[in-house]
């Protein structure tokens, strides 16, 4: 029995775990599917959604097929650059579909499982084009059996509204110009095991360097990285070191002796003792604002009833 239940798991046949979303990452039920939605604690996939805005989707576009393509592949070579910083990167994937729940979906499978956590956590602390971003581990590992293979023959008659992955592909020429940067970064970094298997570093676990930059387009992570600065409280972004200096002045004896010093010397009255006329006048102004406050009382009371009448 357990053997049949291993054999059924995450395909069609079983009726407790969601097949959809163990091939692609993603059910078009979302929370209200009546499976299971089995999300994994440990995997080399990451998933982030909603990401790529497709210009063809825009009924007002008048881009030409050239200028989608050079826009998608400013986009790739965006991210791509970006999650290779976290990790050697196995494969990147951009979903065309129009469905919400694939709609822009980015997909990135590193070589090591504790790159894809490092990424998820770093990246849903990002913002990119002015939106935050949310990112999660992917149950997907094998994206041959998530896609659409009538889509990849131009046969797939659901266009964008399919379940499965319609992928979009950045032009050969960049996907290997990318591919060989991060080659060459990991080796300068001196990683061992580049192939399938997980990659080990020789030196310490640190931020690695991404790959050249193409002079195609410029980054938007660090114009939104800015604009998030921008838009945080100024103590936020204040350095660490500058508040503490500041709050141990604050707390000197010494310093806060001298600003009361300096406060009397500018306010004589302050450190005077309180005088006779000083008393009698102050006990003056408690007698007035009494009597205003009475005045008030017996006038609220006085208009009630035409109030009450009107």
């Amino acid at each position: 029995m357990a053997d049949y239940l291993a054999s059924i798991y995450g395909t069609e046949k079983d009726k407790v775990n969601c097949s959809f979303y163990f091939k692609i990452g993603s059910c078009r039920h979302g929370d209200r599917c009546s499976r299971k939605h089995v999300k994994p604690t440990f995997t080399p996939t990451i998933l982030v959604r909603n990401v790529y805005k497709n210009p063809a989707h825009d009924p007002t576009c008048a881009m030409t097929e050239p200028e989608l393509q050079e826009h998608f592949d400013a986009f790739y070579e965006d991210w791509y650059r970006e999650l290779a910083m976290l990790g050697p990167l196995e494969e990147m994937h951009v979903c065309d579909n129009v469905g919400e729940h694939l709609v822009g979906n980015v997909y990135a499978r590193y070589k090591a499982e504790s790159d894809a956590a490092n990424a998820v956590e770093k990246l849903n602390d990002r913002y990119y084009a002015g939106f935050p971003l949310y990112a999660e581990l992917c149950p997907v590992t094998d994206f041959r059996e998530a896609c659409c293979r009538q889509h990849e023959d131009r046969m797939c008659n659901r266009g964008g509204f399919c379940n499965f992955m319609h992928l979009r592909h950045p032009t050969a020429d960049l996907r290997l110009e990318l591919h060989d940067a991060q080659k060459a970064m990991l080796k300068a970094k001196g990683f061992e095991g580049i192939g399938r298997s997980a990659a080990r570093r020789r030196s310490s676990r640190s931020r690695s360097r991404s790959p050249a930059r193409t002079s195609r387009r410029s980054s938007r992570w660090e114009e939104d990285d800015e604009a998030r600065r921008s838009r945080e409280p100024r103590e936020s972004r204040e350095p660490r070191e500058s508040r503490d200096s500041r709050e141990g002045r604050d707390r000197d004896p010494r310093r806060s002796s001298t600003r009361e010093a300096a406060t009397e010397e500018r306010d004589p009255r302050r450190s005077a003792p309180p005088t006779e006329e000083t008393r009698t006048s102050s006990r003056h102004e408690d007698r007035a604002r009494d009597r205003d406050r009475e005045r008030g009382e017996r006038a609220d009371r006085s208009d009630r009833p035409e109030r009450e009448r009107a």
